[in-house]
């Protein structure tokens, strides 16, 4: 009769369970994280750590079918990553330790209704050497949370040198304490996510954003980038090639989309160019209004340089004039049906018909619509240069909801 304790005996149970598990690592995040995370965060936001916990999981378990216990520095090395990066996510420790028992009793029961009546001597073995496994893993989970991360130091001193840098105060010490020197030239971004301001999203939703962008940056450039982000706005101050060269606009986009992609929310950032470090304020104000100017005209997520919207930009510079053209407009305010009509003669000019069509009604009453406006407001839609003066009256008075991309300023 074969040893129950052997490592050979124990590699059918535990063999069985490797065969399962492409699916039972799922159902362990399932089960643990995807169970425990906090109100408000959605169901997709651990999917990055998806590989992460399929790779641990496989490793522990190839080790356990040969009768081998992972050594603390091993499990360590799979799991502090992960464990550091909730950390910095601000992932309340008692819900991450729940989560992480909730997916070790998933897989103690995988376990258990896998195995055959006569290896109940191998579940023991196996039950046990998992729960060492635990151990382990509680304490890598412990260490990560209570260290004082030189990480965190590091990206404190890059927001504090930004902070400095877009407010036009004194840097040298600030560079120094984040390991870099202050360039004479920045590339400045902003960073603006297309999310209903009237719902906070949890803490952790927020922290976690802050790390994927970071991360980006990291990865965009060899040069240490200043940088500060709250979760929904921000800045970013890239200096070396990225900033020197043409190849600003293009990984701008390729950030805006990688970004949107992880946030699962539309970014918009709006950037400057070859900005001196004196000019740094300026263009960070000027870098943000870009950017809620293309959100606002549904422009759509992306990168934005000026140059791209030169003359919306221009028309809601602040002045007498803006605010006289605004007033033009008004009377429209209360009567969307006008609006909508406004809107649509904007984006379809004189084809009357598609235009009509935009709005469902009748060419007539669509004509009809255009007389009131120029009723209402003094200026004709039907002439070119005060259909401009309404497109831009619009702008000017944020009532640019509905405005095609390519509509005729």
């Amino acid at each position: 009769m074969p040893d129950p304790s052997s490592p050979e005996t124990n590699a059918n149970l535990v063999q069985r369970l490797l065969a399962d598990w492409p699916d039972l690592s799922g159902e362990l995040l399932t089960e643990g994280l995807g169970a425990y995370a906090p109100a408000g965060v959605s169901d997709d936001h651990y999917d990055e750590l998806r590989p992460a916990i399929a790779g641990t999981g496989y490793a522990v378990l190839t080790a356990l079918a040969a009768g081998q216990v992972p050594s603390h520095d091993e499990i360590r090395g799979f799991v502090g990553p992960v464990a550091r990066q909730h950390a910095e996510e601000r992932l309340p420790l008692p819900v991450l330790m729940t989560a992480i028992h909730a997916s070790a009793q998933v897989l103690l029961a995988h376990a258990a209704a896998t195995a055959r009546p006569d290896e109940t001597s191998e579940l023991v073995a196996v039950g046990s050497r998992l729960l060492q496994v635990l151990t382990s893993i509680n304490l890598v989970v412990v260490d990560a949370y209570l260290a004082d991360s030189p990480l965190d130091s590091e990206r404190e001193a890059r927001r504090e040198l930004c902070d400095a840098l877009v407010h036009g105060r004194p840097a040298a010490g600030l560079a120094a304490r984040a390991d870099t020197v202050v360039a004479d030239r920045y590339l400045v971004v902003t960073v603006l996510l297309d999310v209903d301001p009237e719902v906070a999203p949890p803490n952790m939703v927020l922290h976690r954003r802050k790390r994927v962008l970071q991360n980006a940056l990291d990865e965009l450039t060899t040069d240490i980038t200043p940088a500060r982000f709250d979760g929904v706005e921000g800045v970013a101050l890239i200096a070396g090639t990225v900033a020197e060269s043409d190849a600003a606009s293009p990984r701008c986009a390729e950030l805006a989309a990688g970004l949107t992609e992880e946030f699962g929310v539309g970014v918009y950032l709006a950037f400057l160019e070859d900005v001196p470090v004196g000019e740094i304020p300026k263009a960070a104000v000027d870098a943000a209004e870009l950017g809620r100017l293309a959100k606002g005209l549904n422009r759509g997520p992306g990168a934005y340089r000026i140059d791209q919207l030169l003359l919306e930009f221009q028309v809601t510079r602040p002045s007498p004039a803006r605010d006289r053209l605004a007033e033009r407009v008004e009377p429209l305010f209360d009567q969307p049906h006008l609006l909508e009509a406004l809107h649509s003669h904007l984006q379809f000019g004189a084809d009357r018909k598609s235009a009509a069509a935009q709005v469902h009604v009748h060419p007539n009453t669509y004509t009809y619509r255009l007389r009131r406006i120029h009723e209402l407001t003094g200026l004709d839609p039907t002439k070119p240069r005060e259909s401009r003066m309404l497109a831009a009256a619009l702008m000017v008075a944020g009532k640019w909801d509905g405005l095609a991309s390519d509509a005729r300023l």
